[in-house]
């Protein structure tokens, strides 16, 4: 079984999939953090995020895997924290908007769930790219301004819920309106606002579409 769940960024999404995942009994993959990885090597190798053909060529040279819990590798090493700075924050729409990145990064999420005969993925182009024939697929999405309220409680900043609103909706610019690939709602999905619902209740609405098609 896959399940296919897309959203902006700070919708939840990543929480609720975990969670589903773990209740269903599949495998979790976080497809951000793999576009994070290949920022952060970027980064690390001093590269420009906006060439794309190196990093391109940058995604090609990784060895991308994940956990039983969903944690992201990169060449053997930990992912966490660092994929989560500030810093590749910025720059990962860029870098994901790049042909060769993404279209290394589609095939190896297809291998990742053929091998683990299914999943609960993740991301912005779950839905309409990667996994389009999805058994079930959902769509989050949630205010801007809650959006922010949440992620800057995550992250023990509430003061900053400002500044990161401002970085989130300009992701979401970004993501929605690059060429390859962009963040949409294909008019198959189910579009499930999470805007004052709680982690526990959008999980179980979840479940409850996943268990009613399966029963």
């Amino acid at each position: 079984m896959i399940v296919a769940i897309d959203g902006p960024a700070g919708a939840g999404k990543s929480t609720v999939a975990k969670l589903v995942a773990s209740s269903l009994g599949l495998r979790f993959l976080d497809s951000g953090a793999m576009y994070r990885a290949v920022t952060l090597e970027v980064l690390r190798r001093g590269l420009d995020p906006a060439r794309a053909e190196d990093c391109a060529r940058v995604a090609a040279s990784l060895k991308l895997d994940f956990d039983a819990q969903g944690k992201l590798s990169i060449d053997g090493r930990p992912g966490e924290p660092d994929i989560r700075g500030r810093e590749v924050t910025s720059h990962v729409s860029a870098v994901s908007a790049h042909a060769g990145v993404r279209t290394g990064l589609v095939e190896l999420q297809r291998s990742l769930a053929a091998s683990w005969g299914g999943l609960v993925a993740e991301g912005r182009d779950m839905t309409s790219v990667v996994f389009p024939h999805a058994e079930h697929k959902f769509f989050l999405i949630a205010s801007s301004l809650e959006r922010a309220r949440r992620r800057a409680l995550e992250l023990g900043t509430p003061a900053a819920a400002e500044r990161i609103r401002e970085e989130l909706e300009r992701r979401d610019r970004l993501d929605s309106t690059r060429d390859l690939a962009p963040l949409v709602c294909p008019p198959d999905a189910r579009v499930i606002d999470t805007d004052g619902k709680s982690v526990d209740e959008v999980v179980a609405c979840l479940l409850a579409h996943v268990r009613g098609a399966c029963a």
